[in-house]
């Protein structure tokens, strides 16, 4: 069986944030799933999709803090600036850091590591909303 569906996810501040609940909680259809994949795609060029760690909200801080030494805002060899400051080094980011997670499937739930969580990287100040489409591919119940 196969399922798409678009997820709006909620604005979000600037940073790294765990969203495997926000994701769950929107995508019911995954517990008919017996065994699968599924497939996580950010529709935009200035926010990122990750798997890392989901217990110690220090690591995510530390992502941030990382990126943005890599790509900081507003360095004067960008010349792409019309949009605002943040907006070329989030183009970088979400280029290192990725547009998409997929996760197996098993028993109606996504199959992630103990440790692991999905998280949202918003790389702009005022980003908005963001759209996610999530694909799930497999046997159902």
């Amino acid at each position: 069986m196969w399922l798409q569906k678009r997820i709006a996810l909620k604005p979000r501040a600037r940073g790294f944030h765990l969203i495997t609940e926000e994701l769950l909680g929107l995508l019911p259809e995954l517990r008919k799933f017996r065994i699968g994949i599924a497939h996580f795609f950010i529709q935009h060029t200035s926010a990122s999709l990750v798997l890392n760690e989901n217990a110690d909200p220090s690591v995510r801080r530390d992502l941030e803090t990382h990126l943005r030494s890599l790509a900081p805002d507003g360095s004067a060899h960008y010349t792409h600036t019309l949009e605002g400051e943040d907006d070329m080094p989030a183009h970088i980011k979400s280029c290192l850091m990725g547009s998409s997670v997929t996760v197996p499937v098993g028993d109606g739930r996504l199959l992630l590591g103990t440790w692991q969580g999905i998280y949202l990287g918003e790389h702009r100040d005022l980003a908005g909303s963001r759209s996610v489409v999530a694909t799930l591919n497999g046997e159902t119940f």
